[in-house]
């Protein structure tokens, strides 16, 4: 166990704002997590746990405790002819993981490559890319109840998992340390590669038979492109969900914009594409003072220097607002605002 006091976070948010905690905990074992829990944690002020710092934009100093679990592994847990049940501690990258699974030619997590996080990570933001969501793999996760200390387990039908949702930004948001994540992958590969342009990567490069390891690498060659370094220009992926609607508000858009980017669910909704949505709007590459829309994919917001957390969350209502008046549609926050 590691503790820090007046701990800076600039290098634990990917939009890279300095701001401060009170104490920041780091936690290596599953043990530690309950006996720090316990003995240590005063749970009269506020606490967060993070993984990389991914999805959070801080607005300002954290007057608590931020905790990060640390621990590390993979291991085999069951097997069949078909499956195999990977336990992954909670404190590995997430995209370490995808690289050991290609590598023992397990399939199923190959569409997520590149994504930022942690493991612990993964299962609250229900994380997902290129037609594959976390849900499809995901078998279960232990953690820690911070009232208690106790070890709980926890199943997929348990974790209500929805569109970059889950209970554990729900019901239990902060009431649990997320230790490890179990997940089934497939021994026998299925590949998902309808979604968006995996197929016209797929033909710029060279292989003999189409694998995990080829469509991972075309993930990682689409998402380079797309996508900025946050650590060469801060950002937190995508700052905004796709929003959904129902079938006579897409048909009124579809009326007043014919090349309207929409995807038909099949149950009365239509997803829209945000980052389509931001760029029709003439939103694309609009920047104000230190904070800007990224000019090659307009669902990103960049930090271009030392902007403050406020400000990128000021900036952002305004694309908001400016969306909401073309086009009808108030998009949800994908980030989490501290």
């Amino acid at each position: 166990m590691e503790i820090k006091y007046n701990y800076s976070l600039k290098n634990h948010n990917t939009f890279g704002v300095q701001v401060n905690c009170k104490t920041f905990v780091r936690l290596n074992s599953q043990q530690e997590a309950s006996n720090y829990v316990q003995n240590q944690l005063d749970k009269t002020l506020p606490y967060l746990l993070i993984g990389e710092g991914s999805n959070l934009l801080f607005t300002k100093n954290f007057e608590g405790t931020i905790i990060q679990m640390q621990n590390k592994g993979f291991e085999l847990i069951d097997e069949t002819n078909k499956n195999v049940w990977i336990k992954a501690a909670a404190g590995e990258i997430w995209d370490d993981f995808v690289v050991w699974s290609v590598e023992k030619n397990y399939a199923g997590a190959e569409n997520l490559s590149k994504i930022p996080g942690t493991m612990g990570a993964a299962p609250i933001q229900n994380i997902g890319a290129y037609g594959v969501e976390l849900a499809e793999i995901f078998n279960g996760l232990e953690a820690i109840e911070i009232e208690t200390g106790e070890l709980r387990r926890f199943y997929l039908r348990e974790l209500q998992f929805g569109y970059r949702d889950s209970i554990f930004k729900q019901k239990f948001k902060n009431k649990y340390i997320i230790t490890a994540v179990i997940l089934k992958l497939n021994k026998f590969p299925f590949f998902k590669i309808e979604y968006g342009n995996i197929k016209a990567e797929l033909e710029t490069l060279t292989y003999e038979n189409l694998n995990i390891g080829v469509i991972r690498q075309a993930i990682i060659n689409i998402r380079s492109r797309k996508l900025p370094d946050p650590s060469e220009l801060g950002n937190a992926g995508s700052f905004f969900k796709n929003p959904f609607i129902d079938v006579k508000k897409h048909n009124d858009l579809k009326k007043l914009f014919p090349d309207l980017v929409s995807y038909d669910l099949e149950n009365d909704k239509y997803k829209l594409a945000a980052g389509w949505l931001i760029d029709k709007a003439g939103l694309k590459g609009y920047s104000k003072g230190k904070v800007a829309v990224h000019k090659d994919q307009a669902l990103i917001i960049v930090n271009m220097g030392d902007a403050g957390g406020q400000e990128i969350l000021d900036f952002s209502e305004e694309i908001r607002n400016k969306v909401y008046e073309i086009f009808g549609v108030m998009f949800e926050l994908e980030v989490n605002v501290i």
